[in-house]
């Protein structure tokens, strides 16, 4: 089958070729490959700047985010059968979204919203699993907070504006001068033009921050927050406890202890609770969100979509950042 993948961790471009079939467990679903979503967590993985964290044997074939049709089921599978319309973030370890076919653990597996074409329920999975799980499962985001998501116009930055104020939070988020009006008309009550302002300038006492970009802008938010609010970071540094949670081996764990201390030092002076996120594939959120989705409360965004022949061209495009939603590329 075609597929995109790579027999040793590289900095170049992956292959575009032939891989055999995948293989099928009990609990597994086999899905056509209709739109597959890109994510920089792509580059991170082909790079090997993850292999520490989610070793992988080769060739592998890469891709995080996937919608398709379920061609078949495994013995042990009751909630989806044949012919059902799908998406999802296959679980680290069985990632392979750039492919004609892919088998996914049924827990990992969604039904698609029904009012989105394939190639925009593609680039969701990821980014909003992220959201999800930054905003409901940690910082449990309720009414009349004030939430910051830095990046507001990036894959994970238009799905959590929406899903903050479908929570009931007041939203405040950067975007660039051309991506101001973008992001207001996602809900965002505060812009802050990162190209003319500085956000430490602009905004105090709020509740979460979802942070996506480097240490120093991980810091500043600190500033910005009040004491006992949550700072999350998908961009890190990870966290002894995030370490451990994984079971990651001492090594890592210690190495994780003085990576993040710096940041954990300067959150627990303010009073801040500070937490790595590292999203984790997870059907039935999925499901819930596919339900917000269907109710008009979140709308995803694709900027370009591309045939999987060009999918080089599409991560040329991704590199090139100031990405504005989501890029996908499609089978058919």
């Amino acid at each position: 089958m075609k597929s995109y993948f790579i027999k040793q961790y590289q900095k170049a471009p992956a292959i575009l070729g032939e891989m055999s079939e995948p293989v099928m467990n009990d609990d597994d679903v086999l899905v056509e490959v209709c739109a597959a979503g890109l994510n920089h967590l792509d580059l991170r993985i082909k790079s090997g700047e993850f292999k520490m964290l989610v070793p992988y044997s080769f060739p592998l074939i890469l891709g995080h985010d996937v919608a398709g049709k379920v061609i078949a089921v495994g013995k042990n599978v009751r909630q989806l059968a044949v012919g059902d319309e799908v998406f999802a973030r296959p679980r680290d370890g069985r990632i392979g979204a750039f492919a004609e076919k892919i088998s996914i653990h049924q827990d990992d597996v969604a039904k698609k919203p029904s009012n989105l074409p394939m190639a925009d329920a593609a680039g969701l999975p990821l980014v909003a699993l992220t959201a999800w799980q930054a905003l409901v499962e940690i910082a449990q985001v309720k009414a009349g907070q004030k939430a910051f998501i830095h990046a507001g116009a990036g894959g994970v930055g238009t799905i959590a504006i929406q899903l903050a104020k479908y929570l009931g939070a007041f939203v405040a988020t950067t975007a660039s001068t051309a991506n101001v009006d973008f992001v207001k008309n996602l809900g965002a009550d505060v812009v802050i033009d990162y190209k003319k302002q500085n956000f430490t300038d602009e905004l105090k006492d709020y509740d979460v921050v979802l942070n996506s970009l480097d240490k120093k802008t991980l810091l500043n938010s600190l500033k910005v927050m009040k004491k006992g609010g949550r700072l999350i970071s998908i961009s890190g540094p990870p966290t002894p406890a995030y370490a451990k949670k994984a079971d990651l081996n001492v090594f890592l764990q210690l190495a994780m202890y003085f990576l993040s201390r710096g940041v954990r030092c300067a959150s627990c002076r303010k009073k801040v609770d500070y937490q790595f996120l590292f999203m984790q594939a997870n059907g039935k959120q999925l499901a819930q969100i596919a339900r917000l989705i269907e109710q008009g409360h979140i709308k995803p965004y694709t900027q370009s979509v591309y045939p999987f022949e060009q999918i080089n061209q599409a991560f040329d495009e991704l590199e090139c950042g100031r990405t504005r939603g989501k890029i996908v590329v499609t089978m058919q």
